[in-house]
């Protein structure tokens, strides 16, 4: 399988820099994950979105979009679950 490239925005950043290290570490190695499997199990294709999709990490959702040509894999949000859907 081919490998994908992880691109972050940059409000993702910020956003993953506001959590604790514990958290970072977890949400950080499943969304490294991502570059082998940008359709991993448990992952949600977002209602009104083409290529958007969401992955749980303990509370966290991060929201992030496949382009399937490119091969890339672009981050958008890491917010609590009870934040997420509220920026979309």
């Amino acid at each position: 399988m081919a490998s994908y490239e992880i691109r972050w925005k940059r409000s993702a950043e910020r956003e993953l820099r506001n959590l604790n290290s514990k958290q970072i570490v977890r949400i950080v190695q499943k969304v490294e994950s991502l570059a082998t499997d940008p359709f991993p199990r448990g992952c949600r294709k977002l209602r009104g979105a083409e290529q958007t999709y969401r992955i749980r990490v303990g509370d966290y959702r991060v929201i992030y979009q496949v382009d399937e040509h490119t091969k890339v894999v672009t981050i958008y949000h890491v917010r609590h679950r009870r934040d997420v859907y509220r920026a979309l």
